[in-house]
């Protein structure tokens, strides 16, 4: 199939769509080397951030390959658009159930592996995370935080699932803010494990950053069994 203009502004997932069906309809092979980015904005009518952000989403699910001053490349006709779907209709439980676990050891290996530049974009990030206030702009500032803890782990495999998990912990964070029963974790909480990766105390660090998790997990936790509940009561009642 043709790539089209997508109406109605640049949505990363209407890219996606036209990008994974170039693939599934095989006219972009396994081996192929796809439009340059800059083509792809200009064909779909859309941002080029839009365009990186649907390419990196299906880097990595493992259908492309950026292959750094060459360009990016099919490496499987696997349709990864229902995971994606899954993952949209993710609980808030089950986000924070993950960002507990990819944060508890990012937070112990940043400890052990982390640089003095890394101590000083860690500090902007923590300030400008403190100083926001409005919900969209606090919900980004807490996930670049959070993905550059995992960025000093110099662990690839742990930073890129880091980086295609921080959309989703964005928006709960957004939530959260907009949300006054669920409690946040606040400046102190997160200064804690900050402090820990700097005197490079890996399980310090690990205590930290559970403990900014934890409390928020058992609230949505709480939230989300009552929803669920009451939804079977409803069921019931029919």
């Amino acid at each position: 199939m043709a790539l089209s203009p997508i109406p109605g502004g640049s949505t990363v997932d209407a890219v996606l769509d036209q990008l994974q069906s170039e693939v599934s309809g095989g006219t972009w092979r396994v081996g192929d080397r796809i439009p340059a980015e800059l083509d792809l904005a200009a064909r779909l009518g859309v941002s080029r951030p839009a365009v990186r952000e649907a390419i990196r989403a299906l880097s990595h699910v493992g259908v492309l390959e950026v292959r750094r001053g060459d360009g990016t490349y099919v490496r499987s006709s696997a349709d990864p658009r229902p995971l994606f779907r899954d993952m949209a209709r993710a609980t808030a439980r089950d986000v924070f159930e993950v960002q507990l676990a990819y944060d508890v050891q990012a937070a112990r290996l940043a400890a052990r592996r982390r640089t003095e530049q890394d101590i000083e974009h860690l500090e902007e990030l923590l300030r400008v995370r403190d100083e926001t206030k409005e919900a969209e702009a606090f919900g980004e500032a807490d996930a670049r935080f959070h993905l550059r803890i995992a960025e000093a782990t110099r662990n690839p495999v742990l930073i890129e699932s880091c980086r295609f998990f921080k959309d989703r912990l964005r928006d709960s964070m957004r939530a959260i803010r907009l949300d006054e029963q669920v409690p946040e974790a606040g400046p102190e909480a997160h200064r804690a494990v900050l402090d820990a990766v700097i005197a490079r105390d890996a399980e310090a660090a690990a205590r930290a950053a559970a403990a900014v998790v934890e409390p928020t997990l058992a609230v949505v936790t709480a939230l989300v069994e009552r929803d669920e509940a009451a939804a079977r009561d409803r069921g019931a009642g029919r």
